[in-house]
């Protein structure tokens, strides 16, 4: 509370005041009435007068004297006057002893004040009864005590009324300015909080106007149905969609929406709104000038005081360059760039929808396999323009006699696959529908193609499988379809031929397959060998465990022979075991040797969903005291296509002890961008086969340029498998250098050779 406020700094004021007027007017009346009384030959009056002027004038010029001490010595010149001019002029001077009481309630508090009166009535009292002052009554002149005492208390009445008036209304007063300074207090710091939050406002807006994200602030309109108009803007959002704020504010949020925004999307938006819910989204929003942009948005609800939301907090994040990199990638993984058809991976996950409704009855479908008839000749003896254009017409020709709904894909080279849906429920019907389908694309290759003015002739054997048996797979029936176009061609090209139970000597294979490797494993036929990886200053970086079966007449396995064998067989689990645990051994042996490496090693998916798979890692890790931070768990895409929640939460498991992650062959199977970020991944790991024409291939180059850009912009380390060239080599060190593993470098190794590979490379770089 400042001073302005406190009584005592008035009553300070006060008494300087007082003292220069009493001064002042002193001196005028002093002087005069010293000369006079001079003159009369009253010299007490004259001294008295003199020596109060003296003392009141030093009172005044000393100002830093103590404030109660100079208001004593001023009352005390005021009772010593009172009682002088008691003495000479008479009771009138009862003026004077009336100012002490007076002064000192106004000056120095209630207190005070009534000590002087008591003081001042006890003088008059005394100064009566002893005769140095003649107190009188009317008519009681004969008495001498009783005058005295009516003319004390009448004083003392008086005094007291005055006194205790004055110091009522300067107790009010004094309260009355307490308060108010209670109040100006109480108004100054809410002064100051409003100007630190004003402080704070401006800030918040100044900082929020210049974020790179969009922020758009909306009011809340409680009637149904009713938009929810935008009260704000910041820049960001200005210079990307090119609306000025006037034209934004006071328009709903569908302002920014247009063809390609997807309704469904913005319902849940509003229905969240309606809800009072926060949201996000991933939407199509259009600039003023019509052009579209994807924009990643979260929308918040603010709250008043009371609960009660108020506004929408909208804050988008333009990911458009992050959405055209995912289209392109999603475009090169799952169509062909010469034909434009769906590739392999389109064409499995269509297959496989096919197969699924077929066995939930829901009506038979059929695959064609389709391959050129000397394609090769023509290609090899033409050049690959025209191959390229003999593909090209063979697409649309393709294409043109099928039904909608049906789908024609290209695997490679001269190979389509068609899919037929929606052939009925009648096996015998739906088989001779996939046959009058598999003649009129026969026909349609076999008539002539002009290409350059030349005319070509190029037929095609085609194999029919349809999805008759329980439990088939769409790999199945591909791979039935496949049988069926070899026998085709083997029959003399140019035909149809139906796939027939007869053809199942590979199944007979196959499970011969797994009952070998079942004896394999238990007679330790299986080894491990190390493949190594490089950076691209050609220092080692890692290394992969790359399983080997050899048989013992010496003769090696392929493992993309067994390892299926060991899947379907439910030896993967076992097998997927030994491999940790041969990789943990490994490492410590490495690492005593100073050699010590990440290494990596391939987990299947059947065995990452085993609900005990992560207490088995753990266990593997405390048994052999390997850190798990020094092994990556390689997984392919095909593990993301069933339980995908279920399956990040186990990698964030085993992340969270120290296993990193590397999505094995990316770009040739599920890669569903929208999940990527989701997982804790470590490295992408590029397929051989996108490595092995780079960078004479177009379309190969492409693809590995973006999956590089991509895993750039997640943050991921990548790794180039199949790298046999210095050319490759080159082409991977001249574009954001991931790392390289393949021949080139080294051949899978047993692990004492892979140490001794290991010791060369440090001393070629040393």
């Amino acid at each position: 509370m400042g001073t302005y406020y406190d009584i005592d700094h008035w009553r300070s004021r006060v008494f300087a005041s007082l003292l220069s007027y009493v001064v002042m007017l002193g001196t005028l009346a002093a002087v005069p009435s010293i000369g006079l009384s001079i003159s009369e030959g009253l010299w007490p009056v004259a001294l008295m007068d003199s020596v109060a002027l003296a003392w009141v004038a030093v009172l005044w010029r000393m100002p830093r004297l103590n404030y109660t001490f100079r208001v004593l010595n001023f009352l005390a010149i005021l009772y010593l006057i009172g009682i002088g001019l008691m003495l000479t002029v008479g009771p009138v001077s009862q003026i004077f002893l009336m100012a002490l009481p007076v002064l000192g309630v106004v000056l120095l508090g209630m207190r005070s004040a009534l000590a002087a009166l008591g003081l001042s009535g006890a003088t008059i009292f005394v100064l009566g009864l002893t005769g140095y002052a003649r107190l009188y009554v009317t008519g009681m002149e004969e008495h001498a005590l009783l005058p005295c005492l009516i003319v004390t208390l009448n004083y003392l009445f008086v005094g007291a009324l005055i006194t205790l008036t004055c110091g009522s209304l300067l107790q009010r007063l004094d309260n009355s300015m307490a308060e108010l300074g209670r109040t100006a207090d109480s108004l100054e710091e809410g002064h100051a909080r409003l100007h630190e939050l004003n402080a704070e406002l401006r800030l918040t807006s100044a900082a929020v106007a210049r974020l790179n994200d969009m922020v758009l602030i909306a009011r809340v309109v409680d009637d149904a149905g009713a938009e929810q108009p935008i009260i704000f803007a910041n820049d960001a959002f200005v210079r990307r969609t090119g609306y000025t704020r006037d034209e934004v504010v006071g328009s709903s949020m569908r302002l920014l929406h247009g063809p390609e925004t997807d309704q469904i999307e913005v319902a849940r938006i509003f229905g969240a709104m309606a809800r009072g819910e926060a949201a996000k989204a991933e939407l199509v929003n259009y600039t003023r000038r019509g052009e579209k942009y994807w924009v990643e948005m979260e929308l918040v609800p603010f709250a008043d005081e009371g609960g009660r939301n108020t506004h929408w907090v909208v804050v988008g994040r333009d990911i458009t360059e992050r959405r055209n990199a995912a289209d392109a990638i999603h475009r090169l993984a799952f169509y062909d760039v010469l034909t434009g058809l769906p590739n392999r991976r389109l064409l499995i996950e269509r297959l496989d929808a096919m197969v699924a409704r077929a066995h939930a009855a829901a009506g038979l479908g059929a695959v064609l396999f389709i391959d050129l008839d000397n394609f090769k000749t023509i290609n090899d003896a033409r050049g690959h323009a025209i191959g390229d254009n003999m593909l090209k017409h063979a697409a649309q020709r393709v294409a043109a006699a099928l039904r909608q709904g049906d789908t024609v894909a290209r695997l490679g080279g001269d190979e389509f696959v068609v899919v037929l849906e929606n052939l009925g429920p009648d096996a015998q019907r739906a088989t001779c529908a996939a046959q009058v389908v598999a003649e009129k694309i026969r026909g349609a290759l076999a008539e002539q193609v002009e290409i350059g003015g030349q005319l070509y002739h190029a037929s095609a054997s085609i194999g029919i499988a349809l999805p008759l048996r329980s439990g088939q797979t769409g790999h199945d029936l591909l791979r039935e379809a496949d049988t069926a176009m070899y026998h085709a061609k083997v029959a003399g090209r140019n035909g149809v031929t139906l796939f027939e139970a007869g053809m199942l000597a590979e199944a007979e294979r196959k499970l011969t397959l797994e009952r070998d490797f079942a004896a394999a494993m238990e007679n330790g036929e299986l080894s491990m060998y190390l493949q190594l990886q490089i950076d691209h200053l050609r220092m080692p970086v890692g290394a992969e465990l790359l399983m080997r079966w050899q048989r013992p007449d010496g003769s090696f396995v392929p493992p993309d022979v067994f390892i299926p064998a060991a899947e379907s067989s439910g030896l993967i689990y076992p097998l997927g075991q030994w491999v940790l645990r041969q990789a943990c051994e490994y490492w410590l042996r490495l690492d005593r040797a100073g050699l010590a490496v990440p290494l990596s090693i391939n987990v299947s998916p059947l065995q990452f969903r085993q609900p005990e798979f992560v207490e088995q890692v753990c266990a593997v890790l405390v048994e052999t005291g390997a850190p798990a931070s020094q092994l990556i768990f390689e997984v392919t895409e095909g593990l993301l296509v069933s339980d995908l929640n279920e399956t990040i939460a186990r990698m964030h498991e085993l992340a969270q002890m120290g296993i990193r992650f590397s999505i094995d062959d990316f770009g040739t199977g599920y890669s569903n961008l929208a999940y990527l970020k989701k997982m804790p991944l470590y490295e992408l790991k590029i397929d051989k086969s996108f490595i092995r024409d780079t960078p004479g291939d177009v379309n190969g180059t492409a693809i590995v340029q973006s999956i590089l850009a991509m895993a750039d912009h997640l943050g991921l380390r990548v790794v180039a498998e199949g790298v046999e060239t210095d050319q490759q080599a080159s082409f991977l060190a001249a574009n954001r250098k991931p790392a390289m593993q393949g021949f080139l470098f080294s051949r899978p190794a047993p692990l004492e050779e892979f140490m001794t590979q290991m010791r060369s490379w440090r001393a070629r770089a040393a």
